[in-house]
């Protein structure tokens, strides 16, 4: 087997390769398949296929190693494909892929059942679904979505689902579901707490700041920003993030909210720091109706204090617990928000802290790898008592 390099000196011969399935782009936002993988990426070698990118006359597999180590490949496609060559041109640049990095026992773990058409021809030891969303609920979803989720749900040996909204629809429907809510990397982002050097695109932005960092897309309640932006003109909304499924055109325009696009995950703290409230002005549709938002944690590690509309993973647990302000209309997000600035932060960030000390990335992928090694050490012992087949070495003592 191909060593992961040189200067890894760990010995990881004994665990299976990971093939990972995603409809996210890994240099898109630093999100949860990063914190993952990039944690499996420590002690196995990780292999991160994106969905292809439609810009070329011949087919081609751009492949690339992150910092992280997770060897990163992009489909390049002929643009007016049907789906049936698309899947096979896949099918064939996977096949390549895996064979030029000798990758025989691996796992397969799934962002998107939409790559099933080009990989149900693998013979992985375990399949894990990581359902991090309700996909057919976002615009554009591909209408065989569905059909296909049911087929991997069939195929696969665990579901891990990104929230407990999700977990709720799932988990009559899979045997192995278990909820791990998106977790977070509490001293990346307790940084900000501390004052840091302002990035120089806020710096010029006066106070008080309201911020947001994410996707901006039909999730987020552009009438709801408007609204706040035009009752509280003294009030700047900073709003960073990529714009991706909705018309730049359609974003509100204030002179007091500023979309500054997207930033890397290592320059968010900087950001952070100097918002007095951080916000989740999600819109209530079906598109967020089983979303966890990965930074409700992270603002909360940041110490700021967060005003959110009511997103069920947010109001449970940190509405209830008093962590975060819930608030709809405009007129109770900006009460909320101007409570969150008058509160006395030497009472509330303990109990932020105590919440937090309970949840990390190291924990929640730790709890994952056992059970995904568990379920692939189950196949192999499988396959080695089928009849006819050669005996196959055992993970747990190889």
């Amino acid at each position: 087997m191909t060593t992961q390099s040189s200067h890894n000196v760990l010995d990881t011969s004994h665990l299976p390769d990971l093939v990972c399935l995603s409809h996210l782009r890994w240099n898109f936002v630093f999100q949860r398949p990063q914190h993952l993988l990039s944690r499996f990426a420590r002690e196995r070698r990780v292999f991160f296929f994106e969905e292809p990118v439609h810009d070329r006359k011949q087919p081609r597999l751009h492949v690339t190693r992150s910092p992280e180590g997770v060897w990163v490949a992009v489909p390049h496609l002929p643009e007016g494909l049907d789906e049936q060559q698309a899947m096979a041109l896949q099918r064939a640049l996977l096949d390549e892929f895996l064979a030029c990095h000798d990758v025989r026992r691996y796992v397969s773990w799934y962002y998107t059942p939409m790559a099933l058409p080009f990989t149900r021809h693998l013979e992985p030891w375990a399949v894990a679904y990581d359902c991090m969303d309700e996909l057919s609920a976002f615009r554009g979803a591909p209408p065989a979505l569905l059909h296909r989720e049911a087929e991997l749900l069939e195929r696969a040996d665990l579901v891990f689902t990104g929230g407990q909204s999700l977990y709720e629809a799932k988990r009559d429907r899979h045997p192995c579901v278990h909820a791990f809510p998106s977790s977070v990397d509490v001293a990346h982002f307790a940084t900000a707490r501390r004052p840091m050097q302002e990035p120089a695109d806020q710096g010029i932005i006066p106070h008080p700041r309201l911020g947001f960092f994410g996707v901006v897309d039909e999730r987020m309640d552009l009438a709801l920003l408007e609204a706040v932006a035009d009752a509280r003109p003294d009030w700047q909304l900073v709003i960073i993030g990529p714009v991706v499924k909705i018309d730049p055109a359609t974003l509100p325009r204030r002179p007091n909210l500023h979309f500054l696009g997207g930033k890397p995950y290592t320059e968010l703290p900087a950001y952070l720091s100097g918002w007095d409230v951080a916000m989740l002005p999600f819109a209530r549709n079906e598109s967020t109706r089983f979303i966890s938002p990965t930074k409700t944690p992270e603002y909360l590690a940041a110490g700021r204090p967060v005003v959110s509309t009511s997103i069920r993973d947010v109001v449970r647990p940190y509405g209830e617990q008093g962590l975060v302000r819930i608030a709809d209309t405009p007129e109770d997000f900006v009460r909320a928000c101007e409570a969150a600035m008058a509160e006395d932060r030497a009472t509330w960030l303990p109990r932020v802290d105590a919440h937090l000390a309970t949840m990390s990335w190291d924990s929640t992928w730790g709890q994952m790898k056992a059970l995904l090694d568990a379920a692939a050490a189950r196949r192999g012992e499988e396959r080695s008592a089928a009849p006819g087949v050669a005996a196959v070495e055992d993970l747990a003592t190889v």
